[in-house]
């Protein structure tokens, strides 16, 4: 999808449900909603680097660095999740000290 086709459909979709406009009380909330997440093979692309650079067992700062150079924004909770299971069922070792997600 073109970057262009993207943004016509997230400006049609603001505007569906915003006809009259966003209120100021809902800019968080949306931007919650449209935040970037990682996708799938980012998610394997960071595992695939933490087992290159030989970070391993991985930790949650260890990963976070890598999604931050991959993406230049700060990695978000579900994204450290998602990539620690990807370790997982890669069968990689994982800090102690990197807690279960909260389901």
């Amino acid at each position: 999808m073109e970057l262009s086709e993207l943004l016509a459909r997230i400006v049609g979709w603001l505007r569906a449900g915003y006809p009259q406009g966003v209120p100021d009380t809902d800019y968080l909330p949306l931007l919650a909603v449209l935040a970037r997440r990682l996708s799938e093979d980012e998610v394997r692309q960071v595992a695939a680097e933490l087992v290159l650079l030989g970070a391993l067992p991985a930790d949650r700062a260890d990963v976070g660095v890598i999604i931050t150079k991959l993406t230049d924004e700060m990695p978000r909770a579900a994204d450290l999740d998602r990539v620690r299971a990807q370790l997982r069922a890669g069968g990689w070792a994982i800090d102690d000290s990197w807690p279960e997600p909260l389901q």
